[in-house]
């Protein structure tokens, strides 16, 4: 399995022969320092960051391939591993190697991509699910988007922001075989990275929010008996005369959760702060009112999951997502464009396409 280096980085073994060697040729080639070639030089863009290779002190003779830990920046990442191509197999395979690979996945030549594994982090459950191997291959073309959407599905909601930021990077990553006819890619998978954490990080009008006190209710109820909380993190930066307001979440939102989802466990009441700035006249509340230390039911974190997570994608920042290729013991030489791989990623995107419009 793969391995982490406390410098950060992780450490994958190189395989046996031929395949960890081809690996490394690989990795050694679209790294090195004197490449020129545009086609290599963009290509590194689509890949983890190469270090080189790195053996023990212990095992001299155990080589390890030092790449960037894509998920390091993340604090609830969640992983989707998704072999591209409609062959499994490189044009060297043995009869019975071609023959073991496709009856694995006998619809990866129509599919054209097939889900390896996945762990999803769930905010309700504060936990994550994972699925195996096993799971890809139980999809058929009637099940792989429904097998594909559960990957954006929090528990509460489908993360259509990061659906639709993991389309415009696989989008790039199609332009770059588009264009290049020097190289054909077997076995190799797109790696899916997503935050779990149901951050809000713009500006977000809560359009179906009314003041509080504009219909007598107490200090801190949303229309509809929801409850809304606030801390440092959210701040109410205007009211209109209507009693619509907007608040502002800051990139602390995930934190957020972490932090008072433990706090729930041990009480039932929370005191937390409610700071309004810079209000319109109203004859609710005055310009420089602070609600302070508002207790608040605890039963929180579910509705502001209905407020963020619907949030119309389109006034969302981009979402925090990374699309990477891996694995790439197959990578051989070639002088057309790689059909198979094309159609892998074209089918994948009008899957991610059909989950986003439905």
């Amino acid at each position: 399995g793969i391995l982490q280096h406390p410098d950060g980085t992780v450490l994958k073994q190189l395989q046996p022969p031929p395949r960890g060697p081809r690996e490394q040729e690989f990795y050694n080639k679209v790294y090195d320092s004197d490449c020129c070639d545009s086609i290599l030089l963009e290509l590194r863009e689509y890949l983890p960051k190469y270090f080189g290779v790195w053996s023990p002190p212990t095992a001299p003779n155990d080589t390890y391939l030092k790449l960037e830990d894509v998920t390091r920046k993340f604090n609830k990442p969640c992983i989707m591993d998704v072999k591209i191509g409609q062959k499994s197999y490189d044009p060297y395979a043995s009869a019975e190697k071609i023959q073991q690979q496709v009856s694995k996945y006998p619809l990866m030549e129509e599919i054209g991509f097939l889900v390896l594994g996945m762990r999803v982090y769930h905010v309700s459950s504060d936990s994550y699910e994972t699925q195996n191997q096993h799971y890809g291959r139980s999809l058929t073309k009637e099940t792989v988007k429904d097998g594909i959407s559960k990957f954006f599905h929090n528990g509460y909601c489908l993360r259509k922001d990061a659906i639709a930021a993991s389309i415009q990077k696989i989008e790039k990553i199609l332009q770059w075989f588009e264009g290049q006819e020097q190289l054909n890619f077997y076995a190799s998978s797109l790696l899916f990275v997503y935050e779990g954490s149901c951050q809000a990080t713009t500006t977000v009008r809560l359009s179906d929010v009314t003041l509080a006190e504009k219909r007598g209710v107490p200090k801190g109820l949303l229309s509809g008996g929801d409850i809304l909380e606030y801390n440092n993190n959210i701040h109410v930066i205007n009211s209109t005369g209507n009693g619509k307001i907007e608040a502002s979440v800051s990139k602390g939102l995930s934190k957020f959760y972490a932090l008072h989802k433990k706090a729930y466990s041990k009480r039932h009441h929370s005191q937390l702060s409610l700071k309004v700035e810079n209000l319109e006249q109203d004859n609710v509340w005055k310009s420089s009112t602070c609600v302070a230390q508002e207790r608040l039911n605890g039963n929180v974190i579910p509705q502001l999951e209905k407020v963020f997570c619907h949030v119309p994608a389109e006034i969302k920042e981009s979402a925090n997502v990374e699309v990477r290729m891996i694995d790439f013991a197959h990578v051989f030489p070639s002088n057309t464009k790689d059909e198979g791989y094309i159609y892998g990623l074209k089918n994948l995107i009008t899957v991610l396409q059909n989950i986003l419009d439905n």
